[in-house]
C-alpha cells in the first residue's frame, strides 16, 4: 500500500477490528483523520471534549468487543490526558490501542511545540510502547501495538509517531492479525489433574469468575462448568452476567457466607487482590482457612503475594472444559448440594432485605429506592455503567445482569466515555450510565460528545452532595470530615440541557420511576438527577488497602 503515515496506521488498525477512531482534534495526528475521512477503511471519527473521554471509550470498547479500541491522541497534553484510562486498561486487562502525536523528529531537541517523550511515562502501565521510526516502520509499528493489545494477558499498547513521518509518503506491506507466531496456551494437564482432586475432596467449594473469563471468550465454559458440576459461582467485574441473574447456583448475594466458609475457592480469570482478601478465603466461626487455586489467562497474571495450592494459566475456556471433564472422569463424584442449597437460602434472604429498601420512602431519598425503580425497567440485553463511589457500590449490590458483557464498573478509574463506546457497540440495547454527582465533575461536560453524535444514554444520578466514598470513612478514623462536602441539589440535570440534553430533577421518591421512563422514551442524552440522602452510605466491608 501507499500512502501518508496516517494511511499506513489506519488500513492496519482497520485490517485489526477497528470501525471507531475516538479522538480530540490535535494538528499531530491530522494524517490520521485525513484517512479515515478520505480512504475506505470503514473507521469512523468521533471527537470528544477532553482526551480522557477519548481513552476512556477505546479502553470500554476493548472490554464490551474484546477487539481493541482505539484512541488517537495528539502530542504532549493530549497523551498525557489519557493517562488515567491507560492505566485502567493496565488493570482490567481491556485491549487498547493508544496512537500518539510526537514533536518532528528534524526539530527534535529544539522545544517544538508539545514536545515530549511519551514512552517512558506510558511504558509502566502498558503492555507496549514505542515510537515508529520512520514512515516505513508505521505499519509494522502499528501492528505490534494492536497484536500486543489483544494477547494474553490482554491490556493496553501506546505508539507515537513524529509529526513529520506522519505526513510523508512511502509503500508498506500491510499486515494481518495473523501475522506473527501465536503462543501455546493449552492447558497444564497434571495442574487440572491436581484441581480436580482437590474439588472433588471439597465439601464447601465456591467459584469466583473474573473479568478474564469475558475476555478470554470463555463464558460458555464457565457456565458449562457451574452448571455441570453444581458449583456455586460469584462473579466480578465484566465475569456478571456469565452466570445470568436468577440462576440457582448464582450466590453474589451470599458472598460473606460463601467465602468465610468455603473449605475451597477457585479463582479464575482476576487477581487475588483487595476486592477477594487478597487471596485468603475461610476461617469463619473457628473453620480452617480454605484452599485456594488460581488460573489466569497467562502466567504474568497469577498471584505474587498469595500462595495457592494450584496456580496455573492457559485458554480459560480450554482449562475450563478440562476441568470440567477431569472431575466428571473421578469415581466419586462431588456432591455439593446442601452447601449450595444454604447459600441460595441465604441469598434469598439478603434479596427480601433489599426490596425492602427498594421500597423505602426515605426524604431525603436513599440510594437503593433509584435501584429499586431501575431494575424493572432494565432490558435484557441493557448495558449498565457505573461511574462514581457510594452510589455505584449500590449498583454493584443490586445489579445482576441477565447476560455476560452487559456490565463496566469504574474500575479504580472510570469516564463517561464508557457510555459513549456502548452506544456504539451496542446501537440497539439501552445504555444505562449511573454516576455520583462527584464523577459527574470530571466529565459531564462530554454530554456535548453524546448530542453531537446522536448517541442516546440514560444518565441516572444519586446526588448527595458529598463525595460520599471519602465522608464516611474519614468520619469514622477522625470523627469528622473536611474537603468531602459539594454543593448540595447542583442542578446538574441543567448542564446536561444546556448541552443539547434533557433531564431533571427529582426529589419526590415516587417521582424516580416515571422520571426513568421519561429518560428512556426520550431518545435523547437524558440525566434523572436525584437528591439522595448523604447519611444513607454504602455498608462496605473494605476500603481497598
Amino acid at each position: 500500500m501507499a500512502g501518508h503515515g496516517g494511511s499506513h496506521a489506519t488500513a492496519v488498525a482497520a485490517v485489526h477490528g477497528v470501525r471507531t477512531m475516538f479522538t480530540l482534534s490535535g494538528a499531530h495526528v491530522f494524517p490520521m483523520y485525513d484517512a479515515a475521512e478520505k480512504e475506505d477503511h470503514g473507521i469512523s471519527l468521533l471527537d470528544v471534549r477532553h482526551e480522557q473521554t477519548a481513552a476512556f471509550a477505546a479502553e470500554a470498547t476493548g472490554k464490551l468487543t474484546r477487539s481493541p479500541g482505539l484512541a488517537v491522541l495528539t502530542a504532549g497534553p493530549g497523551v498525557t490526558n489519557g493517562i488515567s484510562a491507560i492505566s485502567q486498561a493496565s488493570f482490567s486487562g481491556a485491549p487498547m490501542v493508544v496512537l500518539g502525536g510526537r514533536a518532528p523528529a528534524g526539530r527534535w531537541g529544539t522545544g517544538s511545540l508539545q514536545e515530549f517523550d511519551h514512552v517512558p511515562l506510558v511504558r509502566p502501565v502498558t503492555v507496549s510502547a514505542e515510537t515508529a521510526r520512520d514512515t516505513a516502520d508505521i505499519a509494522g509499528a502499528t501492528h505490534r501495538a494492536f497484536t500486543a493489545a489483544r494477547s494474553a494477558h490482554r491490556g493496553p499498547a501506546f505508539l507515537d509517531v513524529h509529526m513529520d513521518h506522519f505526513f510523508d509518503r512511502c509503500e508498506s506491506v500491510r499486515p494481518g492479525p495473523g501475522s506473527g507466531p501465536t503462543p501455546d496456551r493449552c492447558p497444564d494437564t497434571d495442574a487440572v489433574d491436581r484441581i480436580a482432586e482437590l474439588l472433588v475432596g471439597a465439601q464447601r467449594p465456591v467459584l469466583v469468575v473474573g473479568s478474564d473469563v469475558w475476555a478470554d471468550g470463555a463464558e460458555h465454559a464457565a457456565l458449562r462448568y457451574v452448571d455441570t458440576l453444581g458449583l456455586p459461582a460469584i462473579p466480578n467485574g465484566m465475569g456478571r452476567g456469565i452466570i445470568p441473574a436468577g440462576h440457582p447456583l448464582l450466590v453474589s448475594k451470599a458472598r460473606g457466607m460463601a467465602f468465610g466458609n468455603a473449605d475451597l475457592v477457585v479463582v479464575v480469570g482476576t487477581p487475588l487482590d483487595f476486592r477477594l482478601g487478597y487471596g485468603v478465603f475461610g476461617g469463619k466461626d473457628g473453620a480452617e482457612p480454605a484452599t485456594v487455586v488460581h488460573v489466569a489467562d497467562s502466567e504474568g497474571q497469577l498471584s505474587r503475594h498469595a500462595d495457592p495450592a494450584v496456580a496455573t494459566a492457559g485458554d480459560l475456556g480450554e482449562v475450563l472444559d478440562a476441568l470440567t471433564e477431569a472431575v466428571q472422569r473421578r469415581s466419586t463424584r462431588p456432591d455439593w448440594s446442601a452447601w449450595a442449597r444454604s447459600l441460595r437460602e441465604k441469598a434469598d434472604a439478603t434479596h427480601a432485605a433489599d426490596l425492602e429498601l427498594f421500597g423505602a420512602s426515605a426524604d431525603p431519598i436513599h440510594p437503593a429506592r433509584i435501584y429499586g425503580e431501575l431494575l424493572p425497567r432494565l432490558a435484557e440485553d441493557a448495558v449498565v455503567i457505573g461511574d462514581g463511589g457510594d452510589f455505584v457500590s449500590f449498583a454493584g449490590k443490586f445489579i445482576e445482569p441477565a447476560r455476560p458483557g452487559n456490565w463496566l464498573d469504574p474500575g479504580p478509574f472510570g469516564g463517561l466515555g464508557a457510555a459513549i463506546a456502548a452506544r456504539i457497540a451496542r446501537p440497539s440495547s439501552q445504555v444505562v450510565l449511573l454516576l455520583g454527582d462527584g464523577a459527574a465533575g470530571f466529565s459531564l461536560v462530554d454530554v456535548d460528545t453524546l448530542v453531537r453524535h446522536h448517541l442516546p444514554v440514560v444518565m441516572v444520578m444519586g446526588n448527595n452532595g458529598a463525595w460520599g466514598l471519602e465522608k464516611g470513612p474519614m468520619q469514622m478514623l477522625y470523627g469528622y470530615d473536611v474537603i468531602a462536602d459539594l454543593a448540595p441539589r447542583t442542578r446538574y440535570d441543567e448542564v446536561v440541557r444546556a448541552l443539547g440534553g434533557a433531564g431533571e430533577m427529582v426529589t419526590d421518591p415516587a417521582q424516580i420511576g416515571p422520571a426513568l421512563d421519561r429518560a428512556f422514551a426520550s431518545g435523547v442524552p437524558y440525566l434523572v438527577n436525584v437528591v439522595t440522602d448523604v447519611e444513607a452510605g454504602y455498608p462496605r466491608s473494605t476500603f481497598g488497602v
